[in-house]
């Protein structure tokens, strides 16, 4: 079985099948999203330093951080589902 992996900046990559939601990081519920899981250690930063864009929450419950935009991270993931 092979794994898909979709780009989410700067040579990061996520497991596609392991993607539950692609959100925007503006908003406050996703804003205390992103506190707890760094305060249980699921908090994954790939935004190289920059401003974060787009939150990727896991079936794993990990976070993990981006500094694309989410309908970038939206059309990768469906790119790599039809492939």
């Amino acid at each position: 079985m092979s794994v898909t992996l979709v780009n989410v900046g700067f040579d990061n990559v996520v497991a596609a099948e392991r993607v539950v939601a692609v959100v925007a990081a503006d908003p406050s519920p996703v804003k205390r999203l992103r506190e707890a899981a760094a305060r249980h250690q699921k908090l994954v930063d790939a935004t190289n330093g920059r401003r974060t864009r787009t939150v990727i929450i896991t079936d794993s419950d990990h976070v993990v951080l981006s500094s694309l935009q989410p309908e970038t991270v939206a059309e990768r993931l469906s790119a790599s589902k039809h492939a």
